[in-house]
């Protein structure tokens, strides 16, 4: 079946926008490949006196971290770290000058370079998102940015006006509600559950919309993280991403879609008695089978070019890399590319040469076989810390049926009732409160906790924004520091219930042992901070 093209979505296009012509130093580019070309027009400086002959780095081999791990595995880093240890690898290395026409050279990515990306960087990139992420259009575009954040800043620079709104998740990435607040735009909440945002919640917010009441123009941009959900954990499926396409598609809403931890989709946890992995799941070379289990991206649906798709390197490589790209349709590539000629011109030479060259070293097998081994690393930490929960809290598992995890299976934590000999019991005494609630992340780096504060003494008093900041500064106090919840309200209040709190926290850069610390200071700080 023939895909279609984009649609023309130039009506969303932002005033400033629509007047950034091409910049005129840049424009002059698009020569520089022209064979026997003498430039004397660009303020270009020599490559002769780039101070590096060659860069090059020793790099691990795709298939460094096993596809399944285990105490043992996972937790030799700190061991492997002290001796210096070092698998199996090759080196990377960049010369000055190409031996070949067309190679990856220092003389070209630490040269003044396309706004766009290294040739050979956006070609990976582009190849790569049409074989995992199939666009149901056929003319997208994918462009190299400086990570996420970047990308984010520059679609809300192309798309959005002062006095605008951005529909976004009730709980959202508190990083990019900050880029648009001081350039005068405004979140719009929508309520979620246990996938995500809410289809009929986004419908009835926009169906039911008063530009007077609200004070502005009903949005037209959505901003929405759907896999690892930051900060609750959850992910997003198929059903509900084309349900909320079609409301997009109904009031013309533009779809951004930051997905940074897309190649960390972790599954359900499951108790250690339980946990087992499917020998299929490990197979080395089968990529499509790995491929197919991903839950889809919006791109997967997108047959009209509303989305554009953030994707980074930062997770699965590595953050000071500063690399990502965006793929969306030509019409909004190309206004993105001329922001970024006026702005942060091109990304990092360094970073794009050495990256690239290990992608096209891996080639794109290679760097799925890299993904998965990460994925396992992550989920295995996820798995630990959770048990490390249950260690010292009674969790009792629930079925939410409202709020923000409705349809998830729910862990409420009780203080543990420890018998003399310290063996922990299950039983509870008729006393027993709960002291907070999660759901464990199927996706992602963080763990969302809801605090039950409604028992504690101090909350007719206090109320739960004070005791959730008085808990967090013990806690800090104590050694851990955690995220306050109340930083990723999108509209700057708390939501929910007014008798809880909430907490995000980490579990993906502490050894394991630290993991195991942070739980039992966490333990501790919360009994004394009950008994308060």
């Amino acid at each position: 079946m023939s895909l279609p093209d984009a649609i023309d979505l130039s009506h969303h296009l932002s005033q400033s926008s629509r007047k950034r012509g091409v910049s005129p130093l840049k424009g002059l580019q698009k020569y520089y490949g022209k064979p026997g070309l003498i430039s004397l027009a660009g303020g270009l400086p020599s490559p002769e006196y780039f101070p590096f002959n060659v860069v090059s780095s020793e790099v691990l081999p795709k298939d460094h971290f096993p596809l399944k791990s285990s105490d043992k595995t996972t937790g030799l880093t700190w061991l492997r770290r002290i001796l210096g240890f070092r698998n199996r690898g090759s080196t990377v290395a960049i010369p000055k000058y190409p031996k070949v026409q067309g190679d990856i050279s220092l003389s070209t990515d630490l040269q003044y370079s396309l706004a766009r990306g290294s040739p050979q960087l956006e070609g990976f990139t582009y190849n790569f998102s049409a074989r995992v992420h199939k666009p149901a259009y056929k003319n997208f575009a994918t462009m190299i940015d400086i990570g996420n954040t970047d990308g984010w800043f520059k679609a809300v620079t192309i798309l959005c006006e002062p006095g605008q709104g951005i529909l976004t998740s009730e709980w959202a990435y508190t990083t990019a509600i900050a880029t648009i607040r001081p350039y005068g735009i405004e979140p719009v909440s929508v309520a979620m559950d246990g996938q995500g945002m809410r289809d009929d919640a986004l419908r009835s917010v926009l169906s039911t919309w008063d530009e007077i009441e609200r004070g502005m123009p009903r949005p037209h941009v959505l901003y929405i993280v759907p896999i690892g959900q930051n900060p609750t954990g959850v992910t997003m499926g198929l059903e509900r991403k084309k349900a909320i396409y079609d409301v997009c598609v109904e009031f013309d809403v533009i779809i951004v879609e930051d997905d940074p931890y897309y190649f960390l989709q972790e599954g359900e946890y499951l108790p250690p008695q339980e946990r087992s992995r499917k020998q299929e799941d490990h197979d080395d070379n089968d990529v499509e089978h790995f491929l197919s289990q991903l839950a889809p991206s919006f791109l997967r649906v997108d047959y009209q070019g509303r989305v554009i798709r953030l994707d980074s390197f930062s997770k699965t490589f590595a953050p000071g890399s500063r690399l990502g790209w965006c793929t969306c349709n030509p019409l909004f590539a190309e206004r993105i590319e001329r922001q970024s000629e006026i702005s942060t011109q091109a990304p990092c030479g360094f970073s794009q040469s050495i990256i690239a060259s290990l992608l096209l070293n891996w080639k794109f097998d290679g760097y799925i076989r890299w993904l998965r081994g990460v994925r396992e690393q992550y989920t295995h930490r996820r798995d630990f810390f959770v048990d490390c929960l249950a260690e010292r809290f009674d969790l009792i598992p629930s079925t939410s049926t409202e709020g923000i995890w409705s349809g998830s299976k729910v862990y409420i934590a009780y203080r543990t009732c420890n018998s003399p000999s310290n063996v922990k019991s299950t039983k509870l005494s008729s006393e027993s409160q709960p002291l907070f609630s999660f759901v464990p992340p199927t996706s992602g780096m963080f763990t969302w906790l809801q605090m039950h504060f409604e028992h504690h003494p101090l909350f007719p008093s206090h109320g739960s924004k004070a005791l959730e900041t008085k808990l967090w500064i013990a806690l800090a106090e104590a050694g851990l520091l955690i995220g306050p919840g109340s930083m990723f309200a999108s509209e700057g209040k708390v939501q929910l219930r007014s008798d809880v709190g909430h907490f995000r926290i980490s579990f993906s850069n502490a050894e394991l042992v630290d993991l195991e610390k942070a739980v039992d200071i966490f333990a501790s700080v919360l009994q004394t901070f009950h008994e308060a």
